[in-house]
C-alpha cells in the first residue's frame, strides 16, 4: 500500500468514526479511533461509508474531510 493510499485510507477511517472536531484531540486519540473504525468496518466499508455521507450530506462532509486529513497528517506524521 502506498503512503498516499494509506493516508486516505486512515482518513476514511476517522470520516466515519465518533470523533467531532470539537473534541479534545491527540496523536493517539486520532490512532485509536482510526483503528476502531477500520476493525469495525474494514477499509471499504469505511469508503463505502464516506461516500453515503457524501451523497446525503455533501455541505458537511466537505468541511468534515478537510479536517479529518488535517487530523490524520499530524497523528502520523513521519
Amino acid at each position: 500500500m502506498t503512503p498516499q493510499l494509506l493516508e486516505h485510507v486512515r482518513a476514511e477511517a476517522l470520516f466515519v468514526s465518533d470523533v467531532q472536531s470539537s473534541d479534545p484531540m491527540s496523536p493517539e486519540h486520532i490512532r485509536t479511533a482510526v483503528m476502531r473504525s477500520v476493525r469495525r468496518h474494514g477499509p471499504r466499508g469505511c469508503a463505502a461509508l464516506v461516500a453515503h455521507e457524501f451523497g446525503e450530506h455533501p455541505d458537511t462532509a466537505v468541511s468534515r474531510m478537510g479536517w479529518v486529513l488535517g487530523a490524520v497528517r499530524l497523528a502520523y506524521a513521519a
